[in-house]
């Protein structure tokens, strides 16, 4: 297990791994308007590679501190969308599920547009 966040009650103690704080990160993502999905964090001969979705936390990198998570995420937009937008609605999503599932707090979360996927509509 990734070295992640630590909460700790008069129960007990739980420990939530990068690995979880990813998927669940993904997984909110995923669900905004305007994202076809996770992109890998680099760039292949300028293509950004479409994850599927077994493979969501290869798109997102977490790290723990004391003051709790900082994510960044690598996303590839649908074409027409105004990105701001987009960015802003996941950052958004990914911040508050991440509190509301597993108690951390979420210091900043940091959008990386890799691309912009456009349908092929004749």
């Amino acid at each position: 297990m990734r070295e992640g966040q630590e909460l700790t009650n008069e129960l007990g103690m739980v420990k939530i791994s990068e690995e979880v704080i990813s998927i669940i990160s993904g997984l909110a993502a995923m669900e905004c308007y305007g994202l076809v999905g996770m992109s890998s964090k680099g760039l292949h001969d300028g293509i950004a590679r479409l994850l599927g979705s077994e493979n969501l936390s290869k798109g997102i990198e977490v790290e723990t501190t004391e003051d709790g998570v900082k994510v960044e995420l690598y996303i590839i937009v649908e074409y027409g969308t105004k990105i701001s937008e987009v960015a802003n609605n996941v950052i958004d999503r990914v911040k508050y599920t991440l509190e509301d599932m597993t108690g951390v707090n979420v210091i900043e979360v940091n959008i990386n547009v890799q691309g912009v996927r456009v349908n092929n509509v004749t």
